[in-house]
């Protein structure tokens, strides 16, 4: 039987989540490229992104903050790039080597991918710095995804580690992404930091 609170919950997340894309799908090209750059100087010049040497990030889609400044950084600092691939094995997320060179291919959900042999994927548990996208945060490190749950299965084993630890899971958004309090459910995964384009939120 469902659990009338957890219900509650599910309908609040799928309110919030349109509204918050609605908000950052409103952002014109001038103000993304502007919060693109920023969110690059904020998280750029941090020791944690410095002192990183695999960085898995995404390819921006639905008015996401664009992380392509920092792919661009990351590959000037010779720092290995990695995207998230879906398994056709298990429903969760691998991070293929991504660079300039890369040959792409469109996933089940029309989201491009390196097309690169699955020899070559890294688990979460072999990168540095997971930076991911979300539709809403808070500053306990709550995060509101797009709701196909994929990064929270793939990081589970998160709950079982300090947040201090590798991988550290960094959400990137729009400052206007900040919501005051998320509700929680049971398998949300919670974030060390929030990045945006005007500071860098440690979580509590």
């Amino acid at each position: 039987m469902n659990n009338p609170k957890n219900i509650n919950s599910n309908k609040q997340r799928q309110a919030l989540r349109k509204q918050l894309r609605q908000q950052r799908n409103a952002l014109d090209s001038h103000t993304q490229e502007s919060h693109a750059l920023g969110l690059e100087k904020q998280l750029g010049r941090s020791q944690l992104f410095k002192r990183s040497k695999r960085i898995a990030l995404y390819l921006a889609a639905d008015g996401e903050i664009d992380p392509g400044f920092l792919i661009e950084s990351a590959w000037s600092s010779n720092k290995k790039v990695y995207l998230p691939v879906l398994s056709p094995f298990a429903d969760r997320l691998y991070f293929a080597p991504y660079t300039e060179n890369s040959k792409m291919k469109l996933n089940r959900y029309n989201i491009a991918e390196p097309d690169v042999h699955p020899g070559l994927w890294l688990k979460p548990q072999q990168l540095d710095l997971i930076l991911m996208p979300l539709v809403g945060f808070d500053l306990a490190g709550n995060r509101l995804g797009m709701g196909g749950g994929y990064y929270d299965r793939s990081l589970n084993f998160k709950h079982f580690r300090k947040v201090s630890y590798r991988p550290y899971l960094i959400g990137l958004a729009h400052q206007l992404q900040h919501i005051k309090e998320l509700p929680q459910q049971p398998h949300d995964v919670p974030l060390f930091m929030i990045a945006t384009e005007q500071q860098l939120h440690i979580c509590k």
